[in-house]
């Protein structure tokens, strides 16, 4: 993994925020997260918004299958491939992490493919969704997780998890039955599979060192 520089401190208004709108998730509540780290949020599903941000931002609940179709229709796709492909920052909540993968066995519906793996539902026996509090024990280090302490506690509501081929960009792993994938981080690529919104306080320091590590990019 690529080594950063420390996030600033500077006031973030600067850097335009996107958060992709298509129908698929409680955008409200990641539009008023990012508000209360400094930001001013555009919540759209306007293709040319995407290719003019700053900082992109992929939320999402409900069947990968779905929000690709979703996606799929409002000529979203290849904008946010673009865009991730362009060394851009770009973060990924819940089923924004789900949708990078190839394939999703949730309808055995094509992904986007830009991380190597497959999203496979969590093994049978356990309660599923695997809703509530758990801990993420981070493997790597990135900006966007600067300051988290180990193992803390974020809230997940999902049925689904993202398994990347390869071990190099899993950032952060959650035990729920089996070990699995809360956290992935490759350059300017960071997805989680928890909620920073309904997380707390870690929560939102996650959202404040993605705005901060924006501004190392842009300037």
């Amino acid at each position: 993994m690529a080594q950063f520089p420390s996030p600033g401190r500077r006031p973030p208004s600067d850097v335009k925020v996107v958060v992709i709108d298509y129908q698929s998730g409680n955008l409200r509540s990641v539009a008023k997260a990012l508000e209360s780290v400094g930001a001013h949020p555009v919540v759209t599903e306007d293709p040319e918004e995407v290719n003019s941000a700053g900082a992109l931002i992929l939320p999402g609940v409900g069947s990968g299958r779905a929000a690709m179709k979703a996606l799929e229709s409002r000529d979203l796709i290849q904008p946010i491939k673009n865009y991730i492909a362009q060394s851009r920052p770009f973060l990924g909540v819940c089923l924004g992490l789900q949708l990078l993968l190839d394939e999703t066995e949730e309808g055995d519906a094509p992904c986007m493919g830009i991380v190597r793996g497959r999203v496979k539902r969590l093994p049978a026996g356990l309660k599923v969704p695997h809703m509530g509090w758990n801990s993420v024990d981070f493997a790597a280090p990135h900006p966007v997780f600067q300051g988290i302490p180990e193992s803390s506690h974020f809230y997940f509501v999902h049925s689904y998890y993202a398994a990347p081929d390869i071990s190099d960009g899993v950032a952060g792993t959650t035990n729920y039955g089996i070990p699995f994938c809360s956290a992935y981080a490759r350059d300017n690529l960071v997805a989680t599979q928890f909620h920073p919104e309904k997380s707390g306080a870690v929560g939102l320091q996650i959202y404040r060192n993605f705005l901060d590590f924006a501004h190392t990019h842009s300037s």
